[in-house]
């Protein structure tokens, strides 16, 4: 199991239960999902980019059906789904 593969299962249970258009979780909320420290780059908005080639972290979301919007100054992420649940 990946660092990252808790965060993609929470998001697909959310989406399972919700049909809002998305979540916002705080990076501490992140790491209680994770169980771990992310890395000083998650304050950054390039480290949240939607690019599933660009590592496991960005998988986690993006094969959960989710696209994540950083907003630095809160440090919050947005979590907005791709699609609608089926």
């Amino acid at each position: 199991m990946g660092k990252y593969d808790p965060l993609g299962a929470f998001l697909r249970r959310w989406r399972s239960r919700n049909s809002a258009e998305g979540l916002e979780l705080t990076l501490d909320q992140i790491e209680g999902i994770i169980r771990g420290v992310l890395p000083r780059g998650a304050g950054e908005g390039h480290w949240w980019t939607n690019d599933a080639e660009c590592g496991p972290h960005q998988r986690a979301w993006t094969d959960a059906g989710f696209a994540a919007d950083f907003d630095p100054k809160t440090e919050r992420v947005f979590f907005r789904c791709l699609s609608p649940v089926q």
